[in-house]
């Protein structure tokens, strides 16, 4: 991160593929491609971890923290490997183009991944397979396990369970291994997939020189498998339910905060383990990624702390977490451990105390530079430190040409005209704002495909606080032309980071 570079912030699920939704497969290599082509130094992605309809297909309200998400599966690259075959895919339901409809890829895929299950069964589990499992046995058992049983009992979360295996009782635990050993089995078929498919594409990403920016959410669900079998570490009550929930306070953009309804971290009982999830977590992420993100990163300096059962997050408190030791101690553990952190909002000043003591860099996001008339903004591209990535928008903020049209005010955007030295928001804006913030100091600058493309607010990832409508952009086929390569990679070159 300290290599002048610049990259692309696209999420797997919004590649283009056939089958309703992006995956690791042929799609994943050409937009690897064309990094490479326009010599980017990484690809940024959100959390790679399975995602429920009951939490709006969040990669953030993940029933996991290990696990990643069957819906990635390449189709093609498993007819490579001979367990399906052309027919086992008929027939394809007519995907919308550009959206995702997560209720018709779902039954979709998972039909097709049965198939797939039932010809890797016929030819028996190979050496890798039988690796992959006793590697990961410490999450996928327990993983595994807890998908067959919600699906057992209609979805309902665990605490809603026979109170035997609510509870986790080993001789109940063991009675539904054995009823349901076709159910784990497909699950750990899946996660096996999933890991040889990601690899190969991580390391034909490597091998061309670019690093996989990953991300982390700081909470986890309530309903899944992580609190199922550790709940020790969150703060539940006798029923197990949580009496404490995540979210932020009430601020500039919000009267009444932000309720997330994670269930919190009893911190205490996580420093007299030594931090021991934690730390599997990270080096479960790192294997995955390069480098991490870590979303919320004010939440492991103090967090907000909502009674359970409140409607919004006005009546919460700050809580202390003992910072400086869980990092001295996941730096023991870790030495290795790239990150960025998400510094966005409000920060005060013992966060960046936290930030500037671990060299930890920060975010930058133009779009939040223009809410003042201040040439001293942080957010401004001649301001950027080089310990810094700075970005044109997030997957939380509207893409730049719809944030111009929809969401800046009149004087935000006098402001950001100004700044560019131009009359109007038309033309090539997108490319104008992507060159300022790859001249500045910034070591990293990262930018979604969307501005690339220099599309609308319809192209939008994520709403925060709507539950519907998000995460469901992805491309078209042949959406990035020639053309867009050729101008990201001139303003690679001519900024120095290529």
């Amino acid at each position: 991160m300290d290599k002048r570079g610049s990259g692309v912030l696209l999420h797997i699920s919004s590649l283009a593929s056939p089958y309703g939704i992006g995956d690791l497969g042929p799609e994943a290599y050409r937009f690897a491609d064309f990094l490479a082509g326009t010599k980017q130094s990484c690809w940024q992605m959100l959390p790679l971890n399975p995602t429920d309809p009951a939490n709006g297909n969040s990669p953030y309200f993940s029933c996991s923290a290990f696990a990643a998400n069957p819906l990635l599966i390449s189709f093609e690259r498993l007819m490579d490997e001979g367990l399906l075959s052309p027919g086992d895919l008929e027939p394809v339901p007519e995907f919308k183009p550009g959206k995702v409809d997560y209720d018709a890829v779902t039954v979709y895929k998972i039909q097709v991944l049965d198939k797939a299950y039932e010809n890797f069964s016929k030819k028996g589990a190979d050496d890798g397979y039988e690796s992959f499992c006793g590697e990961h046995s410490g999450w996928l058992e327990d993983y595994a396990l807890f998908t067959a049983l919600k699906t057992e009992y209609d979805g309902r979360a665990w605490s809603d369970w026979p109170g035997e295996l609510r509870d986790r009782d080993p001789e109940a635990l063991e009675a539904a291994r054995k009823t349901f050993k076709d159910r784990i089995g497909k699950e750990r078929f899946s996660q096996y997939v999933l890991f040889r498919q990601w690899f190969a594409l991580k390391s034909y990403c490597n091998g061309k020189g670019i690093s996989i920016i990953g991300d982390i959410p700081i909470y986890v669900s309530y309903d899944s498998a992580d609190v199922w079998v550790d709940p020790r570490i969150f703060k539940l009550d006798e029923n197990k339910k949580p009496f404490a929930v995540s979210g932020v306070p009430p601020d500039y953009f919000s009267a009444t905060g932000q309720l997330w309804n994670n269930p919190v971290y009893r911190w205490d009982v996580l420093r007299e383990s030594g931090y021991s999830w934690w730390i599997k977590r990270i080096a479960h992420t790192l294997k995955y990624f390069d480098i991490v993100r870590i979303d919320h990163f004010r939440g492991l300096v103090k967090y907000w702390e909502v009674p359970a059962g409140e409607e919004t997050a006005v009546n919460g408190e700050w809580k202390e977490v003992p910072t400086y030791d869980f990092f001295d101690t996941l730096r023991g553990k870790l030495p290795d451990f790239p990150v960025i952190v998400e510094d966005l909002g409000v920060i005060t000043p013992d966060v960046r105390e936290a930030q500037r003591h671990y060299a930890f860099p920060g975010m930058k996001v133009l779009q939040f530079a223009f809410g003042k008339d201040d040439p001293e903004h942080p957010y401004l591209p001649h301001n950027y430190e080089k310990n810094c990535v700075a970005y044109t928008g997030t997957h939380d903020n509207n893409t730049l040409m719809g944030w111009l049209a929809k969401e800046s005010s009149p004087e935000e955007k006098r402001r950001f005209l100004r700044y560019l030295r131009r009359e109007e928001t038309d033309g090539d804006i997108n490319w104008e704002t992507i060159r300022i913030i790859m001249m500045s100091d910034a070591d990293t600058v990262v930018f979604p495909a969307q501005d690339i493309l220099g599309l609308g607010e319809s192209a939008r990832m994520n709403q925060p606080r709507e539950m519907t409508g998000n995460w469901e952009w992805r491309l078209l086929p042949g959406q990035i032309t020639p053309l867009h390569a050729e101008k990201l990679l001139a303003l690679t070159e001519t900024s120095g980071r290529g």
